[in-house]
C-alpha cells in the first residue's frame, strides 16, 4: 500500500507541474522515478523508447509502464495513469472557462508569455537528459558514431524537407549496418 501512495504522490506532482507535454515532463518523471530508486537510468531510457513507439502521449505511456514495473501489477499501471492524467484534466476543465473569458487580459497574456520559454527549456532539458551513455554508448567509437547519427538526423530534419519518418528509417538502417 505504501508503494501505491508513493506512486500516487509522484504522479500527482508530475501531472500538476508537467507543463508542455510529455517531452517537457521527462526530466520531472526521471527525477521522481529514478531518483526514488524505483528504476535504473537504463530502464528509464528503455521506457522512454518504448513510450515513443506506442500510440499516445509519452507521459501517459511511461506512467502506465512505470506503474506496472514499480508495483508488479496492472493496478499500478491504472493508478499511475489515472493519477498523471487527473491534475491536468481538472486544471483544463476549470481553467478553460476562465481563460476564455480573460484571454485578452494582460495578466493572462503575461502568464502565457512566461510559460512558453519554460516549456522550451523543459523540452531542451529532456533532450539533454537523453544524451547519456545508455543512448550514446560507453565505448568512444560507439559514442562518436552515435553523436554523428544524432547530429546528421537533426540537421536533415531541420534544414531539409525530408520527412522525419525517412530519417528514422535511415538512422535505423545506419545503426544496423554500423553497430
Amino acid at each position: 500500500m505504501e508503494t501505491y501512495l508513493k506512486l500516487i504522490w509522484a504522479y500527482l506532482k508530475i501531472g500538476l507541474f508537467g507543463f508542455g507535454g510529455g517531452y517537457a515532463m521527462l526530466s520531472l518523471i526521471e527525477r521522481e522515478v529514478v531518483g526514488s530508486g524505483w528504476i535504473t537510468s537504463q530502464m528509464f531510457t528503455d521506457i522512454v523508447a518504448i513510450s515513443q513507439m506506442t500510440p499516445g502521449p509519452i507521459g501517459i505511456n511511461s506512467a502506465t509502464y512505470i506503474g506496472y514495473v514499480v508495483t508488479g501489477s496492472v493496478w499500478g499501471s491504472v493508478v499511475a495513469t489515472f493519477t498523471v492524467v487527473l491534475p491536468p484534466f481538472l486544471l483544463v476543465l476549470f481553467a478553460s472557462h476562465w481563460i476564455r473569458r480573460h484571454h485578452d487580459s494582460p495578466a493572462v497574456q503575461g502568464a502565457f508569455s512566461g510559460l512558453r520559454p519554460v516549456v522550451v527549456g523543459l523540452i531542451a532539458s529532456a533532450a539533454l537528459l537523453l544524451m547519456n551513455s545508455e543512448n550514446f554508448g560507453y565505448e568512444t567509437t560507439h559514442r562518436i558514431l552515435s553523436i554523428i547519427i544524432c547530429v546528421a538526423s537533426f540537421c536533415t530534419v531541420y534544414f531539409t524537407r525530408i520527412h522525419p519518418i525517412l530519417v528514422i528509417i535511415a538512422a535505423g538502417l545506419t545503426g544496423y549496418l554500423v553497430f
